[in-house]
């Protein structure tokens, strides 16, 4: 039994959403990774405000990867769960230990660039599939993360411009 015979959504339009929902599914797991090493790994001016700050990202991360695995299921999809498959297909790559704090939050906001705009890809193909939970799912996601991008920006910006 599908769960798509349930709630009248296309499974060939679904297809292009669960696709979508499966990059970005694998860019998350890079992400979160990296923000725990980001956690591990600071060191210097702002340790304890990044610190606690990394952590509150990773949590959002691994939350976010959460609903991802299940929409996908939602909509008669298998997410991947090995890392190694992620580790091919993600846009979002392994992060070695940075050498700065600067260079820490420009790798955050890098890749929370690179997440929003596929998040926006995502709303657009659940838009055109008639899947508004998605397109929740995705304006929840844009609304938080623009606000973390403008937080990262006001902290990373004075003391990195030189």
């Amino acid at each position: 039994m599908k769960t798509l015979n349930f709630t009248g959504l296309n499974s060939e339009l679904t297809l292009n959403v669960v696709n979508a929902l499966a990059q970005l599914l694998a860019d998350f797991q890079i992400h979160y990774t990296n923000l725990r090493n980001l956690h591990w790994n600071v060191r210097g001016h702002g340790f304890f405000i990044m610190h606690e700050k990394y952590e509150e990202l990773y949590d959002d991360a691994a939350a976010k990867i959460d609903e991802i695995a299940e929409r996908i299921l939602q909509l008669d999809g298998t997410p991947e769960s090995r890392f190694s498959a992620y580790l091919k297909v993600a846009k979002v790559q392994e992060l070695d230990v940075p050498e700065t704090g600067c260079n820490a939050v420009e790798y955050v906001l890098d890749t929370l660039k690179t997440l929003i705009a596929q998040e926006r890809e995502v709303l657009r193909l659940a838009a055109d599939a008639g899947d508004e939970v998605t397109v929740a799912l995705m304006s929840d996601y844009l609304k938080e993360q623009e606000k973390t991008v403008w937080m990262l920006v006001a902290f990373n910006s004075p003391k990195c411009a030189k």
